[in-house]
């Protein structure tokens, strides 16, 4: 009975291991390899077409002409010719300053002038009729030469009296404070009803020339050369207020300063705009694009795929089986809308804009959008 039970035990033991080696084998079994999807991302083909030459700088928009109208004359303030912010034109009524003082001096050097030249004109026949008695013996030398005198004193104070009404006259004419330049005014300082005085140190008002109006901004001398090699040839700007709509204004090159400063190793430019539509406003930051010239058949690729690592700049081609190839690039320059590549890419060939940072070299690409 012994002998039996043994056997017994051993054939379970036989039966349990073949079933667990059955059981691996039916549910051990290695499953075949899964291809990974592809990455839906976004391209675009690189071109080749005439770029133009621009160099992009931050300006600041001055006006050409500021004017501090100062009253040249004192007095009370009688009447304001313009509303504050109003464009004028060159020689505009602006103010009148009380014109009654100066129009009493005004008459009184005339009374002046009027009561000498009368005796200059007495003295003057006097003169005559001693020319005809001295040289007859009929008066002496001495008294014609004292009647001479005199008639000369008297033309001298007849021009200075006729000096005196000029000044007279011009102080008067003082009175009414003109535009000197045409442009827009400012803030209106000094109310009707108060006194001014000569000269002051608080002007009237200030008057800014904004059309045309320029903008100033400063490149590395570096680029001196392209500039000068333009000569006299139109040097196209074009400057946009930041987060501004609408078109950039348009304007040109209009001096270029004689030193670099040391101080930002810089050299001062400055640009002349129409600014018909008044675009630009004194004291604004504003974005200068200066186009240079133009190079053909120049590789160019949109900016966004353009990607910075740790070995430069590099772009995801899309090969013919599409799959995404790393390549390095060499970049000339860019913007916030394409860049121009020196080398790397050919035109044709498709690059991806969006979805790099989920793709590895070799990895499967599923276009599900270009960019323009």
């Amino acid at each position: 009975m012994k002998t039996i039970a043994t056997t017994c035990s051993a054939a379970r033991r036989r039966a349990l291991i073949l079933g667990v080696l059955a059981a691996a084998a039916c549910g051990g079994g290695s499953k075949a390899p899964r291809t990974p999807p592809a990455v839906p991302v976004v391209t675009a083909r690189v071109e080749t077409r005439t770029v133009p030459v621009e160099l992009r700088a931050i300006g600041h928009v001055e006006p050409i002409s500021t004017v501090a109208v100062r009253p040249r004359v004192g007095g009370e303030l009688t009447r304001v010719w313009f509303r504050e912010g109003d464009v004028v034109p060159a020689g505009a009524t602006l103010f009148t300053i009380d014109p009654r003082p100066y129009e009493a001096a005004l008459r009184q050097a005339e009374a002046q002038l009027t009561r000498n030249r009368a005796l200059l004109k007495k003295a003057e026949a006097d003169l005559a009729r001693y020319a005809t008695l001295v040289e007859r013996d009929y008066v002496t030398r001495e008294e014609y030469d004292q009647i001479n005198a005199n008639a000369d004193a008297l033309r001298a104070g007849v021009a200075a009296d006729q000096a005196s009404v000029d000044t007279a006259r011009l102080q008067l004419g003082y009175c009414t404070v003109a535009a000197p330049v045409a442009g827009r005014t400012g803030n209106l300082k000094v109310k009707v009803g108060n006194l001014v005085r000569a000269n002051d140190d608080q002007p009237l008002v200030t008057i800014n020339q904004i059309r045309p109006i320029q903008v100033a901004f400063s490149v590395p001398p570096r680029f001196l050369a392209a500039i000068s090699a333009r000569g006299r040839e139109r040097i196209g700007l074009a400057a946009a207020v930041p987060g501004a709509a609408g078109p950039a204004a348009e304007g040109e090159l209009s001096f270029v300063d004689n030193t670099v400063d040391e101080a930002t190793a810089t050299v001062l430019l400055k640009g002349t705009f129409a600014n018909r539509d008044e675009l630009l406003w004194p004291g604004q930051f504003v974005d200068v694009v200066m186009t240079l010239g133009a190079e053909p058949d120049r590789v160019v690729v949109p900016a966004a795929a353009v990607q910075t690592g740790q070995q430069g700049t590099y772009v995801f081609v899309v090969t013919a089986e599409g799959t995404a190839e790393l390549r390095p690039v060499k970049v000339n320059r860019a913007d916030e809308r394409e860049a121009v590549i020196d080398d790397g890419v050919r035109a044709g060939e498709t690059v991806v804009t969006d979805g790099q940072l989920r793709l590895v070299p070799g990895s499967r690409v599923e276009a599900r959008g270009a960019t323009p």
